[in-house]
């Protein structure tokens, strides 16, 4: 722990040295922001002209027109104002899957998981945070990683001593033996002991509970599970289920039990099904769906987060290397690749809700905005992207009493852009501002 420390206390000093934009904090307790138009409720019609007074990291008031701090009681004459009077501001951005801490992927990703150490992850995770931050995004969910470092991270970034996302953490994810997260897959037997000894890998209902169980005890807050095999997975076992129905209930009961949520990694039809009755609270991917289980999950309340932005990461490092992903790992990401989007144009049709998730890691951390693009391509309109970055990710995350909209009571985060991200989701690509907690993030001055 003392080792994760420092290396966290080092990253800020190398995050904010590589900052390509200069961050300009508010540490006041007052804030004034006027916005051009003001998108405060994604799903509703945006305002024109408003103003929106931030004290102490959250949001006091939301008026329309622009003012000063003469239209406020109680608010100090001179108190700050930022001019985005040329800007649309939206709530800060989330992303419900991400992985802080590694761009890595293929058989590099697999030798870096051997070679580096848990030191090295952390500053790894730090600036990835750093970038997520910078590209608008303010909360995330991370969806798994090993020894602890998105943990300590988390309560780094809330305790102020380095820059980052808020950060909703579910330690390390579980499966079953030679599921897709087994962490021996691809090494040789005598590897083995010591891959596993964040002892993830269950088998038997009861032994499932064992495992949420240790995660729960690491102080998680939310509990990821896979009841299919996976595209990176380095085992021939294809993608369909590789869990049974009791050890599925036996995670997502025993979560619920603790009052955690539960996300499933699936892409196959049975798993994605079996997940569902289970009482999963989101599917992760949901690569291929069928006309039964697109049925059962209308009957649900789970969510979807397509993370079709996977798609990216491939193209780019097998542009890069050929050989970056071998044997069936590499026919897999082919196939991955041939139905993007495909269940998403059924999940849209099908009234499913779906919620912002890039599976950043996979894809490239800083370039998680790239989901919209492809969430308009397949399906949703702009206003439904914003809205499942927004409103819908907070309520998946359990957050919606905090943040996704920007009024009165909740966390003063928000973002500006240069164009109408409802008219053109692109230019979320592009965030000029970011605000998370009423302290300026990012800002389009000069370093």
């Amino acid at each position: 722990m003392r080792r994760l420390l420092l290396a966290s206390l080092f990253v800020v000093s190398l995050a904010s040295a590589t900052s390509v934009r200069a961050v300009d904090r508010n540490d006041g307790a007052w804030l004034i922001v006027q916005a051009g138009h003001l998108l405060d409720r994604p799903g509703q019609p945006p305002r024109g002209a408003a103003t929106v007074l931030i004290r102490d990291g959250r949001i006091a008031d939301v008026r329309d027109g622009h003012l000063d701090a003469a239209a406020f009681a109680d608010v100090p004459a001179g108190t700050r104002v930022l001019d985005l009077r040329d800007r649309y501001v939206l709530p800060g951005l989330i992303d419900s899957h991400v992985h802080l801490t590694s761009d890595k992927a293929g058989s590099e990703a697999q030798l870096e998981s051997v070679t580096r150490s848990t030191a090295y992850f952390a500053y790894e995770a730090g600036v990835n945070a750093r970038k997520t931050l910078l590209a608008g995004f303010t909360t995330v969910r991370n969806l798994g990683d090993r020894n602890g470092v998105t943990l300590a991270l988390r309560d780094a970034i809330a305790a102020g001593k380095l820059p980052g996302p808020r950060i909703l953490d579910a330690g390390s994810a579980i499966s079953t033996s030679a599921g897709h997260m087994d962490p021996t897959l691809g090494f040789r037997d005598d590897l083995h002991e010591a891959l596993a000894i964040e002892q993830t890998t269950c088998d038997g209902a009861d032994d499932c509970r064992r495992a949420v169980r240790r995660q729960i005890a690491r102080g998680v807050d939310v509990i990821k599970m896979a009841t299919t095999g996976g595209v990176n997975s380095r085992i021939g076992a294809g993608l369909g289920q590789q869990m049974f129905e009791d050890e599925a209930r036996a995670i997502v009961e025993t979560a619920h039990l603790y009052g955690r949520k539960v996300a499933v990694h699936a892409h196959g039809a049975d798993g994605i099904a079996l997940a569902l009755r289970a009482g999963a609270d989101s599917i992760e991917h949901g690569t291929l769906l069928d006309a039964d289980t697109l049925a059962l999950w209308r009957k649900s309340k789970a969510w979807f987060v397509p993370t079709l932005s996977t798609v990216n990461g491939y193209k780019e490092r097998l542009a890069a290397n050929p050989d970056a992903y071998r044997g069936d790992v590499r026919a897999k990401i082919e196939w991955r690749i041939g139905v993007t989007g495909k269940a998403l144009r059924q999940a849209v049709a099908g009234g499913v809700r779906i919620a912002f998730g890039t599976d950043a890691g996979v894809s490239l951390h800083g370039r998680n905005a790239d989901e919209f693009e492809l969430l308009v391509e397949y399906g949703l309109t702009p206003a439904q992207a914003v809205r499942a970055a927004t409103i819908d990710a907070a309520e998946l995350l359990g957050l919606q009493t905090e943040v996704g909209s920007i009024e009165a009571g909740k966390r003063a985060d928000f973002v500006a852009v240069a164009g109408d991200p409802l008219a053109d989701v692109r230019v979320l690509k592009d965030v000029a501002w970011v605000v998370k907690d009423g302290r300026v993030e990012k800002s389009p001055a000069a370093p």
